[in-house]
């Protein structure tokens, strides 16, 4: 492992700029960011074909979609789980996280269903060994500005919590609100299995300062991040990546990043997931 301060001296020679990233990387030995993307986004959503599009790209990992139970694949049920690891096996494409989705069209905050779904997914993770689940509250299930949805997802999650800290899993809360709402509800249930996945573009478009609120938040709050972009590839929109990239590092920050969205209309999926997978590389992982 070279020292941090060997490294810093060796690129200050060379004439090379050395961002907090790589000093962070340099200094812990960390390996490169692996780098997926949602199923949903390169079209694939709950299939398994997802895997092949992304090997195709050449991405790391998937993000894979948990719905209500009436999907086509259904990860309830251990025969589709096993076609998936197999899949995942075969294709070397990891899979990076589940994401309930559903939960924008059904509400966690107020349908008596999800408490049960959020609890089936925890069952699946800990049989497929995938440690993060997004939930997801936009759309029907949008939380912001609502204190009182607000109290009866940190009541929900309490409840959960215990049997996600058993499994070992984590429970990853993606919403339009700021970071001090955020740490609110993670605070407020008080569990290692609670935790935030920042989605830099809902952010950006809200208004908020990501510096400021990925380190607000910190390392022990974030427990994945989405780089998305809307109506637009990954560095051609407004999100600020280096500002992203650079605040990560000060966290240290070291778990994945999943492409979301960031697609240019009439431009194919692949075609747009490989310049998006090269610009993340050329930011976060620079050679």
């Amino acid at each position: 492992m070279i020292k941090r301060r060997d490294f810093i001296k060796t690129a200050a020679a060379g004439g090379l700029l050395v961002s907090p990233a790589m000093q962070v990387m340099a200094a812990s030995g960390r390996q490169p960011f692996r780098i997926g993307a949602c199923d949903w986004s390169i079209h694939c959503r709950g299939e398994l074909k997802a895997f092949d599009v992304a090997r195709e790209i050449g991405l790391d990992g998937v993000q894979v979609s948990f719905g209500g139970g009436d999907e086509k694949n259904n990860l309830r049920l251990p025969d589709v789980r096993k076609t998936y690891l197999e899949k995942a096996a075969d294709t070397r494409v990891a899979i990076t996280s589940l994401a309930m989705g559903v939960l924008n069209q059904t509400p966690y905050a107020s349908d008596p269903r999800t408490e049960k779904w959020v609890e089936e997914c925890i069952d699946a993770m800990a049989a497929m060994k995938v440690d993060i689940v997004l939930l997801a509250f936009f759309g029907n299930g949008d939380i912001k500005d609502k204190p009182d949805l607000q109290d009866e997802v940190i009541k929900r999650l309490k409840r959960v919590a215990p049997k996600a800290e058993k499994a070992g899993v984590i429970l990853g809360v993606e919403s339009w609100l700021n970071a001090e709402e955020h740490i609110r509800i993670v605070d407020s249930v008080a569990s290692s299995a609670v935790k935030v996945y920042y989605d830099v573009a809902n952010m950006t478009t809200r208004g908020y300062n990501l510096e400021k609120d990925i380190r607000q938040l910190g390392h022990d709050r974030i427990c994945q991040v989405h780089c998305k972009e809307n109506d637009s590839l990954l560095g051609k929109g407004k999100v600020d990546f280096t500002t992203v990239r650079d605040s990560l590092a000060d966290i240290n920050y070291s778990g994945w990043l999943v492409i979301e969205g960031a697609m240019e209309n009439k431009k194919p999926v692949v075609d747009c997931h490989r310049h998006n997978l090269d610009y993340l590389r050329s930011v976060f992982n620079p050679r």
